[in-house]
């Protein structure tokens, strides 16, 4: 049977709802993680969702930030949360489904704009969520589990409009990149959007504050399906809907899609 995941950083649930609704009419995926919710589990407008097919919902989240949410066709155990760096943040959550497939949702911090942990808590907050996933990994290997989210770091150099210029900008920094790899190593996880797409420059995210982000195209892959090595195997079909970032209202990050036949 063919699971078809997606993540997409929606930056307000509530304000968005009828675009998350959208794109479950016209993409139809069977499960959907939302990052970047901005409300409290009990304000999320499940009854939208339900009403299209997808009720069932595990979440975590706090009023006005953060807040992640699964939203599934199938039936969905809570597999509860960790609360990396001890931040008291809404940042992860994972979920089981029946056929035993662990699904984690995730949020990292953006890490804020001077990538100087010593002038910037954030950055410092950020390195420090990194390095918990790693050590939780590390401790509590994955097994037949995929790792979805706005994981706030674009780990390649055709991640990034120009690789030479981000070098110094947060999210693109090469102890971000590290960090990233180390917690990724960790728990074996295999980038399953990059094991479909090998090769080329490959955007999720394109800022706000582009006057024509279509036209100047100086993105970002900050959003990532990465799957266990024991189910890496059966992922295909990634895809970034690039389009979605140009729907009226939009959030600034574009939904990715991955398959799993298991």
């Amino acid at each position: 049977m063919t699971l078809t995941v997606a993540t997409w950083n929606i930056n307000s649930v509530r304000l968005r709802a009828g675009l998350v609704s959208r794109l479950l009419r016209e993409e139809a995926p069977d499960v959907l993680c939302l990052q970047e919710c901005k409300s409290p589990v009990d304000k999320i407008p499940t009854e939208v969702f339900e009403g299209l097919g997808y009720g069932h919902i595990v979440a975590r989240g706090q009023k006005g930030y953060n807040g992640v949410a699964i939203l599934s066709r199938r039936p969905l155990e809570d597999a509860g949360e960790m609360d990396f760096a001890g931040l008291g943040h809404a940042r992860h959550v994972a979920a089981r489904l029946e056929n035993g497939v662990l699904i984690h949702n995730f949020y990292v911090p953006a890490g804020g704009d001077v990538p100087d942990r010593d002038k910037n808590d954030k950055f410092g907050q950020k390195l420090d969520y990194l390095t918990d996933m790693r050590d939780w990994f590390h401790g509590n290997r994955p097994e037949k589990a995929i790792l979805v989210g706005d994981l706030n770091i674009a780990p390649r150099e055709d991640d990034v409009w120009s690789h030479k210029q981000l070098l110094k900008i947060v999210s693109h920094t090469p102890v971000e990149v590290d960090h990233l790899a180390a917690t990724q190593d960790a728990g074996g996880w295999v980038d399953i959007t990059r094991q479909d797409i090998p090769e080329g420059l490959l955007y999720s995210w394109w800022s706000y504050r582009a006057r024509d982000w279509d036209a100047a195209d100086k993105g970002r892959r900050l959003d990532h399906i990465w799957a266990t090595g024991d189910i890496a195997a059966a992922g295909h079909g990634s895809r970034i809907l690039r389009d979605v970032r140009g729907w009226d209202q939009p959030s600034d990050h574009a939904p990715v899609f991955a398959s799993f036949d298991l």
